[in-house]
């Protein structure tokens, strides 16, 4: 079962929160502000945060901002009556994961929990599932369905790299300093190569495609 912690001034919209959560089988903690928030965290394991920004003491914006600079990767949901695109952006900024505008629809925030704790498990966990595709992180492990791909180490790095950031481009020198390290002595061609492998071994794979941008390096499609 999920932990959840609701920050929330107003006590009565805290409580149908809080309400709705456990509805759905969630623990749900609370507190009315970011201070409140910060005890809570020291005594309890939480799996995400939903926060209002404009609280008395220590507000939404700066729980997000010191939870951050804390290094703590919890998901943080921001909920708030500014509906302002400025005040979005500064939310993002500062490292929320999502911004829901009040009056909060509660099905629609079970909604938007549901698909943030699905997003940081798969991060935590380092999972990437593209259709029926699965790419393990930790046991660099290729597999769809009941087939198992194998990949050489710096292979497997390499696709991954690519998988996790689609349709971005990637040079050739970016490449061998994330996957070979920045003393490598790897030339470029060490990176065509790898991916020429890389196409051979998943040729009857079609839940992507390695493009070669000419000149420069290559991006991942991942097909819509």
């Amino acid at each position: 079962m999920f932990n959840i912690l609701v920050v929330e001034d107003d006590k009565n919209l805290r409580k149908l929160m809080t309400t709705y959560l456990k509805k759905n089988n969630y623990t749900a903690y609370e507190a009315k502000n970011g201070d409140e928030a910060l005890d809570v965290l020291d005594r309890n394991y939480i799996d995400l945060i939903i926060s209002d920004i404009m609280m008395s003491g220590t507000d939404g914006y700066e729980l997000v901002k010191e939870l951050r600079t804390a290094q703590f990767d919890i998901p943080i949901m921001l909920i708030t009556a500014k509906s302002d695109i400025e005040d979005k952006k500064t939310g993002f900024l500062l490292g929320a994961d999502d911004y829901m505008v009040k009056p909060v629809n509660m099905e629609e925030m079970i909604l938007r929990v549901q698909v943030l704790l699905k997003r940081a498990k798969a991060t935590n966990e380092k999972i990437l599932n593209i259709g029926k595709l699965v790419l393990n992180y930790k046991n660099l492990s290729i597999t769809k369905e009941e087939k198992i791909y194998n990949l050489a180490q710096k292979e497997f790095y390499l696709l991954y790299k690519l998988l996790s950031n689609p349709n971005k481009i990637f040079t050739r020198q970016e490449l061998i300093e994330e996957i070979w390290g920045l003393e490598s002595e790897s030339d470029y061609r060490t990176v065509d190569v790898h991916i020429k492998r890389i196409r051979e071994k998943l040729s009857d794979i079609n839940e992507f495609e390695i493009y070669t941008v000419r000149g420069i390096g290559y991006k991942c499609i991942i097909p819509t």
